[in-house]
This record gives C-alpha cells, structure tokens and sequence, in this order.
C-alpha cells in the first residue's frame, strides 16, 4: 500500500483546501447563521443525492443500531457549523477558524475515550505545538469586544467537530462517506427548518450563488472528502494535518475579503505547516 500513500494524502490535503473556503463564506454571506446552514444543508443533501443516485450509491442502513450515531453526528455537525458561523461573524475569518483549530487537540485527547487506541505522546505534542501556532496567529484580543465571544464559539465548535468525527470513525469502513454526509445533511435541514420562520431570511435571492458554492464546493465535496479519508487515517492524524485550514482560509479571506494577515499570521502559520509536515511523514509509517 505504500505507493497510494501519497494518494490518500493528497485527497486529504484537497478536502482541506475546499472545507476552508467556509471561512471567508461563512464572514460574507449576509445571512443569520442558522438560515445559511439550513440552506447549506439542503443543498448539499441534493448534490450529493444525485451524485449516489448517479454512482449507484446504497443508501441503505446496514442496521437499525447505526439511526442513533447517524442522528447523532448530524446533530454534531450542524451544531458545529452553527457555532463556527456565529464565531465569524462575531470576529474575523482569522480567529473565528483558529478558534476552530483547538479541535486536534480536543480529538487527541477524547480519541482513546472512543475507539480502540492508546492516548500517544506525540500527538499531545503535536497539538500543543499547534496551539502555539494558533496563539501567536491572534491578534491582540479586546476582551471588551466580540471578539471573546467569536474565541468561545469557535472552541465550541472544535469541542462538536471532534465529537462528530469520533463517532463517524466506527461507520467509515462500512459505509460511503457520500451516504454518510447525505443523512447528516438531511438531519442538519430538518433540524433548522424553524430558523426559516423566526429569522431573516430576505437576502437569500443575492446571496444565492455564494451559498451554491458553500453547499457545493465546501460541504458535498469537501467534508464528503474528508469522512472518506478516515478510512486512511486516525481521526487524531486526519485532524492535525486538516490544521492547515486556517492558513488556507486565512489567504483566501485577503483575496476576496481584503483581511490583511500580520506578521504573527506568518510565523504562527509557519508553526502549523511545520507540525503537519512532521505528523505526515510520522502517518506515512501507517501504510
């Protein structure tokens, strides 16, 4: 298996690219957070329902046993989403997604809790490595200012993206990660239907093309991506090398949204490539 290594990397490496383009979305689409992922959610579900019925996907559940984890990794993820989009709208793509990133260490150390693993060193060391990263990234907070409350959602976010990826792990190797992200969605859609009445949602007509992409590009292809990778790696891997994410989104939010990165933003991102790079080549001994 050696030679799909750098397959499997490079998959994993491209649903990471694709979920950062949520960051600059999630700060542009002038929408409340709730109705953009509702919107986010249906969409998505109807991408991905044609590209199973086109794929002949089985749609089917193996066991009844599966309807709780599946409910209740949808209810994870649209919490996630939720609490990301109230964290960018609150502050900035920058904090909003480094607050996100406290996420692999959260994962590292729930994953034993889960699955079958040993808790390892490494990815302690690791993950308090990207921390750094993340710290010197921030700017300097203004505990007067939203921007506190941007840092809260964000780490709540990371708390229910690492729960969602912990029980999606037991199902990755027995069903379609398409299938998989298809119900969530689903379950995300019916969960927020009430959002539709109780909050604004006027400006879907010119937003439209901007949640189109958010559905399309972000949600079916990328987080369907990035499911799929778990069958290559450790969720506690997929995490930490998925930590480039804020870099991405970072450089994506200054071309179309003219925020300006620091120089903090440079070193600290440097600390984040670097940890990827090492948790990498450390994987690689997996295959």
């Amino acid at each position: 298996m050696e030679n799909k290594y750098p397959k499997y990397l490079f998959e994993l490496f491209l649903a990471t690219l694709f979920i950062s383009t949520s960051g600059a979305l999630g700060k542009f689409i002038d929408m409340p957070p709730p109705v953009i992922i509702w919107w986010r959610s249906v969409l998505g579900a109807l991408f991905l329902f044609i590209y199973c019925k086109y794929k002949k996907i089985d749609l089917k559940l193996k066991s009844k046993k599966d309807i709780f984890t599946f409910i209740l990794g949808g209810v994870f993820l649209g919490i996630h989403w939720v609490t990301y989009f109230y964290a960018l709208k609150l502050s900035n793509v920058a904090i909003g997604m480094l607050s996100l990133y406290t996420f692999p260490v959260i994962t590292a150390l729930l994953e034993p809790f889960f699955i079958k693993v040993k808790l390892n060193p490494i990815h302690i060391v690791l993950g308090l490595l990207v921390l750094l990263g993340i710290y010197i990234l921030a700017p300097e907070f203004n505990f007067k200012s939203s921007y506190v409350k941007g840092i809260f959602f964000g780490v709540l976010s990371a708390l229910f993206y690492a729960l969602r990826l912990l029980i999606l792990k037991r199902h990755v190797y027995n069903y379609n990660g398409s299938m998989l992200m298809f119900y969530q969605l689903i379950i995300i859609t019916t969960l927020l239907l009430p959002s539709l009445f109780f909050m604004d949602t006027s400006n879907i007509q010119t937003q439209f093309p901007y949640v189109l992409v958010l559905a399309l590009i972000t949600t079916a292809i990328g987080h369907t991506m990035m499911v799929q990778s778990l069958k290559y790696f450790t969720v506690s891997t997929a995490s930490i090398i998925s930590s480039t994410q804020p870099i991405f989104g970072i450089i994506i939010a200054f071309f179309f949204l003219n925020e300006i990165p620091t120089w903090n933003t440079f070193f600290g991102g440097l600390l984040i490539i670097t940890t990827v790079v090492i948790e990498s080549l450390r994987s690689k001994k997996q295959f």
